[in-house]
């Protein structure tokens, strides 16, 4: 398979057609679903030539919070990855640590957090938390990431409820009995009834407020990643709240539909902090040259979803491993050919019209 169209082609094919559109299925009319995608068409590379790079010098190397990844292309959290191949968040973790990057295991993980943790073992892990109602389970998630070695807490912060989503409720979609939301029923009593929406309502707490985020620095001393931020001013805000790393996200066009695409945000956000936090995006990136115009619109790293669960719904973790190395050797070339010695944003040229 030559592109990540193509592992997406392959997955669909494989999968139900009721998990395979909730996968690919956005909110509402899925307008951010397709922008997202869409949008990095407007920003156009603007390569130099002639620079005499030394191919062996070309470096993709970046940290985040301190801890060097081989490559700024990350994993997105994604629940429940146990319904598109049985290796599930463990394959995942494994394709991450093999390549040296980073992945954000989701609150909603189907398989437990520490088994993930020991499949990921010599790669760097991020936890993504949703505040519960039960704000002492919370607590407990939080803990045991901490206990597995996780090295940030990525606050989800645009989903005080589910979005609606057409396709779904015409499928009237449900996860499948094998799956389950194994770090939460791990730590209580609670029970999935299969249908997610109801999951979201049930448990999450739809109060989530500045003071939530304080609440949060108060129980770890993790850094804390805001994921869902699209506003300057949102952005200045989290800089009053002790956060170390903003995540630019519309949650992959899954929550409110007719914002911005999150390439198009991800300017306004780097202009607000000015380099005192560092500054993320997820959303719509399909090939190497996405990760080249995020990174040299102030992304430190992008984070990827869909790419990487087509990956492991058609090979488990050797496809999500395939997907990643397909980006990174992408951005690679597009690097290359741009002449672009380094993909730090702190060193990269100018490489956009």
């Amino acid at each position: 398979m030559a592109c990540v169209e193509d592992y997406e082609a392959r997955a669909l094919s494989l999968l139900g057609k009721h998990v395979g559109d909730y996968v690919k299925s956005g909110a509402f009319q899925d307008q951010t679903l397709r922008d997202n995608v869409e949008a990095f068409k407007k920003y156009l590379l603007r390569p130099r030539m002639l620079r005499g790079l030394p191919l062996s010098e070309i470096d993709t190397r970046v940290k985040l919070l301190g801890e060097e990844v081989a490559f700024p292309v990350c994993v997105s959290p994604m629940g429940a990855q146990c319904m598109v191949h049985h290796e599930g968040e463990a394959g995942t973790a494994k394709a991450c640590a093999r390549l040296q990057t980073c992945m954000v295991l989701s609150s909603w993980t189907s398989t437990p957090v520490s088994e993930v943790a020991q499949a990921g073992q010599g790669g760097l892990q991020w936890f993504q938390l949703y505040v519960l109602k039960d704000r002492q389970l919370t607590k407990e998630l939080v803990k045991e990431a901490e206990r597995a070695g996780f090295k940030a807490i990525v606050l989800t912060v645009d989903t005080p409820e589910s979005s609606r989503r057409p396709v779904d409720i015409r499928n009237q979609f449900r996860l499948p009995k094998h799956v389950t939301c194994a770090a939460i029923a791990q730590l209580s009593k609670f029970k999935v009834d299969g249908e997610v929406h109801h999951l979201i309502s049930s448990v999450v707490d739809s109060t989530l407020s500045w003071a939530t985020v304080d609440w949060l620095r108060s129980v770890t001393s993790l850094p804390i990643v805001l994921k869902g931020i699209l506003t300057a001013e949102d952005a200045l805000e989290a800089l009053k709240h002790d956060i170390q790393g903003i995540l630019v996200s519309n949650h992959g066009g899954r929550q409110l539909d007719g914002v911005l695409a999150a390439i198009d945000a991800l300017p306004e956000v780097v202009r607000a902090v000015r380099g005192r936090v560092e500054v993320y995006m997820d959303g719509g990136v399909r090939q190497g040259t996405d990760v080249l115009k995020a990174l040299a619109l102030g992304a430190r790293a992008v984070f990827v979803g869909r790419p990487v669960m087509w990956g492991l719904a058609c090979k488990g973790s050797e496809g999500a491993e395939e997907v990643l190395k397909l980006l990174r050797d992408e951005l690679r070339v597009a690097m290359v050919l741009s002449g672009q010695l380094s993909s730090d944003m702190n060193q990269i040229m100018r490489v956009l019209a």
